[in-house]
């Protein structure tokens, strides 16, 4: 199989996907009706509820949950070869992924806009909502983590690509502006701005670069970077969300989906062989990358590439106060998640162009490189290419962006241009991660007030600024403390874990509310991929602790493990004894729509 044999089978499948699948979600199982008023509409209040075009917020949504899960996972799960990688993100993206997605949006468009943990409170019980709410915050915190560890590993260094990402900030601002106070829903005539301005940005960058003065304003290092993405989280969560949020998302989204539409055909064009076999020898263990076997570990690396518990934490955040009409939840939940699939897919094709031993001198330290008895074939080449030593460099963004430039560069009319493919490539990792940093803190933020308002009842009040600062600050100083001290290697493997559970999680708690609604032959949908998920993710953290955690006395990452592991166990307790109560009702009531469902609770 060639690459572009299967960036068309998952075309093929995603597009069928959402045909099919999608449709039958939305209008058998969900039940999705026009007529029913969404929060955005009865709670308008211009900051965190306000009604958005359904195009602009799949942006938002969109740029929000694609973070390093898409584009990292995938490469780091090419250690297997490109099979194992491909089934899972086909499968999963359509059958679990995409579901995940679409009910977790629902669910809160139905409970007002509400996170998952009071949406747990609501259809489990108070107990299951304490457990959800300490979990889900803990959760939250070492994924913001460990995505902006990987914008800073992107971005420093690199004057190009700060300073297109730090141009990124004004012109959403304006777009926001001009959208909402110039020329109220004129998206097209922001769109056209932002995207020129943006355009702009990107060919400004190499003389910015090129310019001693200018460069290095633009060249920071790794702590400044880790102080100014926690500075640039707390503005982004405290400012209404039509300033920056939103518009910036929506203009990062054209970038996102411009720069894969363009490697899709590319690889149409150049039609490159995949030099990493289907099956590699390490899925039974002992990679160089990843120690463990292709079970369960290519699911928990490819993460958000195919299932992400991290979307609940959008879909029960953001967007669902944003939400204008209910059908829009298939086209914003369900087919944003399958444009992520395909962004899973175009990354694991750049990382398997490569050849084997370059791509693996690129992921791991030269002194495992060394004992793999590997000899690089083109890295020199492409080192001297792209302009910067790239042997080393673990993490999967330098062997995507190496990926990436090596299929642009090979498009005939673009020869010569490996070094800017490289930098463009490294500044769209950077964005594509950091449009997730700023809403996750958002989310974040709602969370907390939620938490602390059970004490302090103010801190409920979504317009009273003082809570807001004040979540905001320790919300925002929890994760930036971590990335400050912290580097990828101890954070992100506690993150695939968590962000699993957290997904299983997230299609447990739905799967109630479908049983509550009286739709229990459709509870299948959720409940397959959500225990399957909690399973494997167990079966991984309990791996993760035994052979990897232990051994290398990591005890406080092993035991921060064992911590989640057991509150979302008990979260799963409570909601099957949840289930057996539903199923013993035998008969229904009138919601205030007129739908019969087992039982009313508070929406």
């Amino acid at each position: 199989m060639n690459a572009l044999t299967l960036v068309f089978i998952s075309m093929c499948v995603f597009a069928i996907g959402y045909r099919y699948y999608g449709l039958f979600l939305a209008n058998k199982v969900l039940n999705l009706r026009e007529e029913r008023l969404t929060p955005a509409v009865t709670m308008a209040d211009g900051h965190d509820y306000h009604k958005t075009n359904k195009y602009v917020l799949f942006g938002h949504h969109f740029a929000a949950i694609a973070a390093a899960g898409p584009l990292l996972g995938p490469v780091l799960a090419a250690q297997f070869g490109y099979l194992p990688g491909a089934i899972w993100i086909l499968i999963g993206a359509v059958m679990a992924g995409a579901v995940h997605d679409m009910v977790v949006l629902f669910a809160s468009v139905r409970h007002r806009g509400q996170s998952l943990s009071k949406i747990a409170e609501s259809e489990i019980g108070k107990s299951a909502g304490a457990v959800a709410s300490v979990a889900f915050l803990f959760i939250l915190i070492l994924t913001l983590a460990g995505l902006s560890i990987a914008v800073v590993n992107a971005m420093f260094e690199s004057a190009w690509g700060t300073f297109t990402v730090f141009a990124t900030l004004p012109i959403a601002f304006l777009m926001g502006i001009w959208m909402y106070k110039i020329r109220p829903g004129d998206v097209k005539g922001a769109s056209i701005m932002g995207v020129g301005l943006l355009f702009i940005a990107i060919l400004i960058g190499p003389y910015i670069a090129a310019n001693p003065a200018l460069a290095a304003i633009f060249t920071l290092s790794k702590k400044q970077i880790s102080i100014f993405i926690p500075i640039y989280g707390f503005v982004a969560s405290v400012l209404p969300v039509w300033m920056l949020l939103c518009p910036r998302d929506y203009l990062s989204t054209y970038l996102k989906i411009g720069t894969i539409l363009m490697l899709a055909i590319g690889i149409f064009v150049v039609r490159p062989d995949f030099q990493m076999g289907a099956i590699t020898q390490y899925i039974h263990g002992g990679g160089p990358i990843i120690p463990g076997p292709v079970y369960p570990f290519v699911m928990i690396t490819i993460a958000c590439g195919a299932l992400s518990g991290f979307h609940a934490i959008i879909g029960s955040g953001t967007t669902p106060k944003m939400i204008g009409n209910e059908r829009d939840i298939l086209f914003v939940g369900f087919g944003a998640m399958l444009v992520e699939g395909f962004v899973a897919i175009m990354a694991l094709v750049s990382a398997c162009v490569l050849v084997p031993a370059d791509y693996f001198a690129i992921n791991t330290a030269p002194a495992v490189f060394e004992k793999l008895g590997m000899t690089v074939q083109h890295l020199p080449m492409l080192a001297e290419q792209v302009g910067e030593k790239i042997q080393g460099r673990p993490g999967g963004a330098v062997s995507l962006a190496v990926g990436m430039a090596y299929i642009f560069a090979s498009v005939p009319f673009m020869k010569g241009l490996m070094s800017y493919w490289y930098h463009f490539a490294i500044m769209f990792e950077a964005v594509f991660i950091l449009t997730a940093v700023d809403t996750g803190t958002r989310v974040g933020r709602f969370l907390l007030q939620e938490m602390i308002g059970k004490a302090i009842p103010q801190f409920n009040e979504k317009k009273w600024w003082p809570g807001i600062v004040i979540t905001s600050f320790l919300f925002t100083g929890s994760w930036g403390y971590l990335v400050y001290t912290g580097d990828i290697a101890t954070i992100w493997p506690l993150f695939g874990m968590s962000n699993q559970l957290l997904a299983s999680s997230a299609l447990i708690i739905g799967t109630t509310m479908l049983i509550r609604m009286g739709n229990a032959k459709y509870a299948w949908i959720t409940a397959v991929p959500g225990l399957f998920m909690a399973f494997t993710t167990l079966y991984a953290g309990y791996l993760n602790i035994t052979t990897n955690y232990l051994p290398k006395g990591k005890i406080l990452l092993a035991v921060l493990s064992a911590i989640i592991m057991a509150l979302i166990s008990i979260l799963f307790v409570a909601t099957f004894k949840r289930w057996h109560e539903l199923l013993q009702i035998q008969q229904t009531v009138p919601d205030r729509y007129g739908d019969m469902v087992l039982e009313v609770v508070e929406e």
